[in-house]
């Protein structure tokens, strides 16, 4: 495994937190609870600011025996109001987590859908690790923040505002010291908030990259102890691990310095307030009362800001997390369903035909098909053959339309398969892979993969004309056994069996298989040939074969060399010609124990 260090992270924008308005759109479809959590917030804020008016009151009237009713009646409503903030506060706390979740959990379903809509191409360079990242960790990043930063930033823009409000009620002299100070203070935590969103997009990038590496030591956990590997993967990791580390360490170093330079600049102009008001106070210009009440609001305002300034990085971090989300949502897919697809004709007859067709992967080298003609009529059985590299697999790749090719056309059922929708050609074609993607799921849901409608008699029917009911039945549980994860528990022809058995249940006209038995032993392999039988009985099947002894029944046979078809007949009709057919035919068949590595598919 190489080290492929992700993208770096892209500058941030003028203002560190615009990634964020891709969040809209999902708060959009919340609007009343949007409304609500806002109500909330503006009542919790609206009893937190009736408190110094009280405090101001008692100080000023009521610290004297004539006026303990007065004192009474205020201590009550006191607590009315406190019973007020406390029910705001928890309506507030409910409706803005349960909000974020469902916006988090919308985000990640749009993600995993835009994951699922991505050609092929797309794959051939991402790493499954980091995508992984972006879709839990990221999104995590993102649900703190509408959960508590988001919450308490608006909660504390809310107090600040309204306590400069009543501030400049209270004492306009004392307001204008205090707010000639703001610029001071909210500049400086703008900028500090650039430059966490800036590190801590870094550390994301740097976690993502230790993920990637993880989850691809994992999934080959015995190729890696097979190699003796597990102390260079261990140190590989460790360094990843570390790099996120020190990225993470750097970001949070700029928190902290953002969040001591807000608590002492507000809290020191407080200090100064109070200063200045004592004076008046001395001077017979302001009551006691008044300053209370003046204080106690440049308290919270100062709070609130000081609360701002610690939650702003989170936020930033948020930011850095929406801007490596956006990138997977606005990537587009190169295969696309066109605006006015052409409807394949039905019934479906299962014709397919390569119409002078080239094709070069896009992080290729070089072209892998060059001007490929051939037509397979329906019901027809043609194999392809041809040394590794001969772009044998490239023409199934072509006919999923994983790809599109850069000349000529792919057409299935006289229907060019750029003008139909993507899903409608695939409906009608059936793979059996080399390389079977079993999920960790029982062995009935990775059955009815091939059609969900599918009954468990439906299901139970294919695994028996699969040849694999027998094997299923012995699990521990049957049908319901969980297989676990890429069928690690099973071998390799019965991957095969269970690949066919989901092929049969999907009921396609067109039937691909791409080294169905390549890797199977003698015994399997005879179990499996059996099951394909079955299941290319009238169907239009392609096959690419490694052991020619396959394919000697094939109707037809497509030799291809150097991504060219250079011979197109029967198996004794090619044999006859003496050409690379021929060859690979004759270093097979004189020597069965030998099948070079020439013949291999790709």
């Amino acid at each position: 495994m190489t080290d492929r260090s992700s993208k770096r992270p892209r500058k941030a924008g003028r203002s560190s937190l615009r990634p964020l308005k891709a969040l809209v759109p999902y708060f959009a479809r919340y609007r009343g609870r949007v409304a609500a959590t806002l109500a909330a917030l503006i009542l919790a804020t609206l009893a937190t600011l009736a408190i110094p008016m009280a405090v101001r009151r008692v100080v000023d009237f009521g610290f004297s025996a004539d006026n303990v009713g007065f004192i009474d009646s205020y201590f009550t409503m006191l607590l009315v109001v406190v019973g007020v903030l406390a029910g705001a506060s928890a309506a507030r706390f409910y409706l803005v987590t349960t909000l974020g979740e469902r916006i988090v959990a919308d985000l990640r379903d749009a993600l995993f859908t835009r994951m699922m809509q991505l050609s092929a191409g797309f794959y051939d360079t991402a790493r499954s690790g980091e995508i992984l990242s972006r879709l839990t960790a990221d999104t995590t990043q993102i649900r703190a923040a509408i959960s508590f930063a988001a919450s308490v930033a608006l909660r504390n823009i809310m107090m600040f505002l309204g306590s400069v409000v009543m501030m400049v009620v209270t004492s306009p002299g004392l307001s204008a010291l205090v707010l000639a100070a703001i610029p001071f203070i909210v500049v400086p935590i703008l900028w500090f908030g650039r430059r966490v969103r800036q590190r801590s997009r870094f550390a994301q990038d740097r976690l993502a990259e230790a993920s990637a590496y993880a989850s691809e030591a994992i999934s080959g956990v015995r190729t890696v102890q097979a190699f003796n590997q597990e102390t260079p993967a261990r140190r590989y990791f460790g360094v990843r691990i570390e790099d996120a580390f020190q990225a993470a360490r750097s970001a949070t170093a700029a928190r902290a310095a953002l969040t001591a330079f807000a608590i002492f600049i507000v809290f020191a102009s407080v200090v100064v307030v109070l200063w200045w008001g004592a004076q008046a106070v001395v001077d017979g210009t302001m009551t006691g009362g008044r300053l209370s009440q003046f204080v106690l609001y440049s308290v919270f305002a100062a709070a609130g800001l000081g609360e701002i300034g610690q939650v702003w990085g989170e936020i930033s971090q948020a930011a850095g997390a929406t801007e490596r989300i956006v990138e997977l949502l606005e990537t587009e897919p190169e295969i696309k369903k066109p605006q006015n697809p052409v409807a394949l004709p039905t019934p479906a007859r299962g014709e397919v035909r390569f119409d002078d067709v080239s094709f070069a992967y896009p992080q290729g080298s070089g072209p892998v098909l060059h001007n490929v003609v051939f037509d397979i009529k329906a019901g027809e059985r043609v194999a392809i053959v041809g040394p590794s590299g001969a772009g044998k697999s490239t023409v199934f790749a072509l006919l999923m339309r994983f790809y599109d090719p850069q000349t000529g056309s792919v057409v299935v059922d006289g229907v060019p398969i750029t003008k139909a929708d993507p899903e409608e050609v695939r409906r009608r074609i059936a793979l059996v892979p080399q390389d079977v993607a079993i999920f960790a799921a029982t062995a009935f849901e990775n059955i009815r993969f091939g059609n969900e409608a599918a009954s468990r008699e439906d299901v139970e029917a294919a695994a028996r004309a699969a040849n694999a009911d027998e094997f299923i039945r012995a699990l521990p549980e049957g049908y319901d056994t969980v297989l676990g994860e890429r069928g690690i528990t099973l071998s390799g022809g019965q991957k095969q069996r269970i690949a066919i058995a989901r092929a049969l249940l999907k009921d396609a006209p067109i039937l691909l298989l791409d080294e169905a038995t390549s890797s199977l032993d003698a015994e399997s392999e005879v179990a499996v040939q059996a099951a394909l039988e079955t299941l290319m009985k009238d169907r239009t099947s392609l096959v690419i074969a490694h052991r020619l002894a396959t394919v000697r029944n094939a109707d037809r046979i497509l030799v291809m060399e150097n991504g060219a078809l250079v011979e197109e007949g029967t198996h004794q009709a090619l044999i006859s010609k003496s050409g690379l057919y021929a060859r690979l035919a004759e270093l097979q068949f004189n020597d069965g124990a030998r099948e070079p590595e020439s013949a291999a598919a790709e």
